[in-house]
């Protein structure tokens, strides 16, 4: 994955991060919060999940905690709270800013 490093954050990473905010999860266990979350309109594919977790991984965003057979079991790091609450704070923004213009431009 090289030195790439995570500059926009994607919904499907935002959910992903939201997720492990409260548990230690395996990809699968995190691919159904998130549906489940969404109501069904974010569905993390295998492919796109697993890019996740790894440039997660690799940016020390998560950190696997164990291994059950195949299963890798991973917890959100400081880091990667401190991503989310970051990324939450910037929406909210965006949120207000378009509130503004809207209110602004009647």
């Amino acid at each position: 994955m090289g030195n790439k490093r995570i500059e926009v954050v994607s919904e499907s990473m935002f959910y992903t991060l939201m997720a492990f905010l409260y548990g230690e999860y395996s990809g699968a266990e995190i691919a159904s919060i998130v549906e489940k979350l969404t109501k069904g309109r974010v569905r993390l594919g295998p492919a796109t999940l697993y890019t996740i977790l790894g440039h997660f991984e690799e940016e020390q965003i998560l950190m696997e905690t164990r291994t059950d057979g195949r299963k890798r079991i991973y917890r959100i790091t400081d880091k990667g709270i401190q991503m989310y609450h970051d990324e939450r704070e910037q929406l909210a923004q965006c949120l207000a800013d378009s509130a503004t213009w809207e209110e602004e431009s009647k």
